[in-house]
């Protein structure tokens, strides 16, 4: 009778880390994916970098 309440909180115990890593791998994948999106979102354009900032404007021979 012992040896399978051992068998069962240890399937029990398996499945529970099965979930688990799981679990953190789906939240490292949707972690990375935030990440590559806001540093694709922090890469400014072509047309910002050439144009002037807006405190420059018209300031060019003070």
């Amino acid at each position: 009778m012992a040896d399978e309440n051992d068998k069962t909180t240890r399937q029990a115990k398996g499945s529970r880390d099965d979930r688990l890593k799981s679990a953190l791998r789906e939240n490292l994948k949707r972690r990375k994916a935030q990440a590559r999106e806001r540093a694709a979102s922090d890469e400014p354009s072509q047309n910002e970098q050439d144009s002037p900032s807006e405190g420059t404007a018209g300031k060019a021979g003070i």
